[in-house]
């Protein structure tokens, strides 16, 4: 079986490709990524491709089953780059595997594609959503308007290849200690010091009504799509552990003390912090924690076959502890990020006339 990988660098890529290598019925693994690894698995095919600009035809040429990885979770100020990538790169990515002939494709879904659920209440005790749920994704958020635009996609495909076999994966948030530093990037920002995330060092947790979000680890999370891979399943399947992460939960597991914050208010602050470019994480994201549904798993461990080796405790703290060290992974997008001191210095250089600019 020879398996096709794009994103293959990132976050669940990362450990993706060690498990097909790994997998007995996986003659053959290549992966695409953007900027690839400087010390890249010899084990593996490497290529160089962005998905939205790449002839994507002859690197799937061949292949038993693409799996689609890459996507943007920023620049949420740049949306147009952002849908080069998500939109436009996964229809491209659609319209090769059709191309190609490629049998099976596999698609990095998200809970973000899915509508909004039954609000949720304490101790994450709302119902779980099953795969039927609608998934016109949350109107607020960039990021889930484009997840639900590829499930429009994947559709269409569906629709004129009844031949083909699609999975779609749907977990929550993929958590690792080789993706602390790409997380920290992407939400947290360059003003605020890693090594301020962490335990003991996080004294409240803000108790925002209705925010509640599931976890998995990315070990647990490229099981999954291997499983997808070698498994004669069709459709799609959540993916997440246990326990649902509310605000009661984070803080027992980080030994801090909830301080309530109407939703309104914790909107508004980070909104205006992003729009001031003080941190990355643009309002939508709260709009996902609070009103995507939680998951029902049932599927994926019974037709599946999947069981996660983490849970969710174990996944954040794993995360958190790596945030706190600096360490990230070898890949370019997991590489640890300059120190925030280092890095608002390079900016009020960059900024400052007279000042020396980064290079």
């Amino acid at each position: 079986m020879r398996i096709v990988v794009t994103g293959a660098t990132g976050n669940v890529g990362s450990q993706l490709l060690p498990q097909l290598l790994d997998t007995a019925e996986v003659s053959s693994v290549v992966g695409l990524a953007r900027r690839l690894p400087t010390s890249p698995d010899p084990r593996v095919e490497w290529h160089a491709a962005d998905v939205a600009e790449a002839d994507l035809v002859p690197l799937l040429r061949g292949a038993d089953v693409v799996v689609h990885l890459a996507w943007l979770l920023q620049p949420a100020h740049d949306p147009d780059e952002m849908r080069r990538v998500n939109v436009q790169g996964t229809q491209r990515v659609v319209d090769a595997v059709a191309e190609a002939g490629v049998p099976v494709l596999v698609h990095a879904s998200s809970v973000g594609a899915y509508s909004p659920g039954p609000p949720k209440t304490s101790l994450g005790r709302s119902p779980r959503v099953t795969e039927d749920h609608p998934t016109g994704g949350i109107s607020t958020s960039v990021y889930s308007r484009h997840k639900a635009a590829a499930e429009r996609m994947l559709d269409v495909f569906e629709t004129e290849h009844p031949e083909r076999r699609v999975v779609r994966l749907r977990p929550g948030v993929v958590l690792q200690a080789a993706a602390a530093s790409e997380l920290a990037r992407y939400f947290l920002g360059p003003f605020v010091p890693q090594s301020l995330v962490r335990r003991g060092l996080l004294p409240v947790v803000p108790a925002v009504d209705r925010l509640a979000f599931q976890v998995v680890h990315a070990a647990d999370m490229a099981r999954a799509y291997v499983l997808a891979c070698t498994q004669p399943v069709t459709g799609a399947f959540n993916i997440a552990t246990e326990p649902v992460l509310d605000p009661g939960t984070l803080a027992s597991i980080l030994g801090a003390r909830q301080v309530p914050v109407p939703a309104a208010v914790a909107r508004a602050v980070v909104d205006l912090t992003w729009r001031l470019h003080l941190q990355p994480t643009d309002p939508g994201w709260v709009d996902i924690g609070r009103q995507t549904p939680l998951l029902d798993t049932t599927r994926a461990r019974t037709e599946l076959g999947w069981t996660p080796q983490h849970d969710a405790a174990q996944a954040l703290l794993e995360t958190v502890d790596a945030m706190a060290a600096g360490q990230g992974g070898g890949s370019p997008v997991l590489r640890p990020r300059a120190q925030a001191g280092h890095r608002v210095l390079e900016i009020v250089r960059a900024l400052v006339p007279g000042g020396k600019g980064t290079g």
